[in-house]
């Protein structure tokens, strides 16, 4: 079984965001970029299931700028077998990068698709998704879990009586939620390996995809600045200030 895992390329998560000024958008130049978050979970639950021999081969992809090459660089680090950069400048959107990796898949034939549930820059949680749609397979969101038995998914995920168990038969598309694992750390010596990992690069055109956008960002603000907090001595005084904000009758 081989499975295409999807990888995006983010500020990283410690850094600081900054809105641009002119309110276009966020200042990324010079700030830390990092493999997205929930991306790291999904390449550690593709490789655990090749080093449990369900999987036979890890293929990574990320759509991008060619500096999207140092996150691939990443999952092969972390136990990917090879990786597909689909390079591009262009501002990609959640729809677009669905038709570039429903063309990447066309070609792969994964058994299994794993995307992290969101990525941590745009918060769309929309991707894996889309891709399900496109590529006409059953999904499993938010996975907790997955075990693989007798060609089926099983995928575990939190709702909120508790957790809830879905049997996804093969080919499908999971999307990775915080619980799943705690991936590994790519070490230098790992990372040194990686680089005689192949990586093929293509562009849009190649896929035949139109990857130009279709939403347009009209203004990004800072979110409004929290009040400075208060400090009780005890339940009686904060019960007083909370009716006296009109929290309480």
């Amino acid at each position: 079984m081989n499975i295409l895992v999807a990888v995006k390329r983010v500020v990283d998560a410690n850094v600081r965001v900054r809105v641009k000024s002119d309110g276009s958008g966020v200042e990324l130049a010079n700030a830390r970029m990092s493999m997205n978050p929930f991306d790291e979970i999904a390449v550690e639950a593709a490789v655990r299931l090749k080093e449990a021999g369900i999987a036979s081969e890890v293929v990574a992809v990320s759509c991008g700028a060619i500096a999207c090459q140092e996150t691939l660089r990443t999952a092969l680090a972390m136990g990917a077998d090879r990786a597909i950069l689909v390079e591009t400048e262009a501002e990609l959107q959640p729809l677009a990068v669905a038709k570039l990796l429903k063309a990447v898949a066309d070609r792969e034939a994964p058994r299994l698709a794993i995307l992290g549930k969101q990525a941590t820059d745009d918060d769309a949680n929309q991707v894996g998704q889309m891709l399900a749609a496109l590529m006409g397979r059953p999904q499993a969101t938010f996975a907790s879990k997955i075990e693989i038995v007798q060609g089926v998914a099983l995928v575990t995920r939190e709702v909120d009586e508790g957790t809830e168990t879905l049997s996804v038969p093969l080919p499908a598309v999971v999307t990775a939620d915080l619980r799943l694992n705690e991936p590994r750390y790519a070490t230098l010596p790992n990372l040194m390996k990686a680089k005689k990992k192949p990586m093929e690069i293509v562009k849009p055109a190649d896929l035949g995809v139109d990857a130009a956008p279709r939403l347009k960002t009209l203004r990004v603000a800072e979110p409004p600045k929290r009040p400075a907090g208060i400090r009780v001595d005890d339940v009686a005084e904060l019960v007083a200030k909370l009716r006296d904000a009109k929290v309480i009758a």
